[in-house]
């Protein structure tokens, strides 16, 4: 009987340890492949997330979660979406590497990052 419970104690140990290890990668940045779909969230005037690291040629997604129109305008002049009503969408693909910067033309204090490598 106290065979058993050690056992199990034991495992249950090994459990914990193992979803904390996780949690912990999870945490930190998350690699990413060109194929895996990225979304930045448009909500309470802010990008999310801020910034962001990716593989050259990943497509990146921003969705307008606000009550309010948003756009999405890079600093360079790369890329510019439209205006976004509620739920509207825009999406670009970074074929180059480099850093991006952009902002909401319309709150130019709404500010972003992609890090393409």
């Amino acid at each position: 009987m106290k065979n058993s419970i050690y056992r199990l104690s034991i495992a249950g140990l090994a459990i914990m340890l193992l979803m904390v290890a996780g949690r912990a990668k999870s945490s930190g940045s998350v690699s990413m492949d060109e194929k895996t779909p990225v979304e930045i969230k448009i909500d309470n005037f802010v990008f999310s997330p801020n910034t962001l690291t990716v593989p050259a040629g990943s497509t990146i997604h921003w969705t307008n979660h606000d009550d309010i129109p948003h756009n999405v305008v890079s600093e360079d002049k790369s890329f510019k979406s439209k205006v976004m009503d509620t739920d509207e969408g825009f999406s670009y693909t970074f074929a180059k590497p480099g850093t991006y910067t952009y902002f909401c033309s319309i709150h130019p204090k709404m500010t972003g990052k992609i890090v393409v490598q």
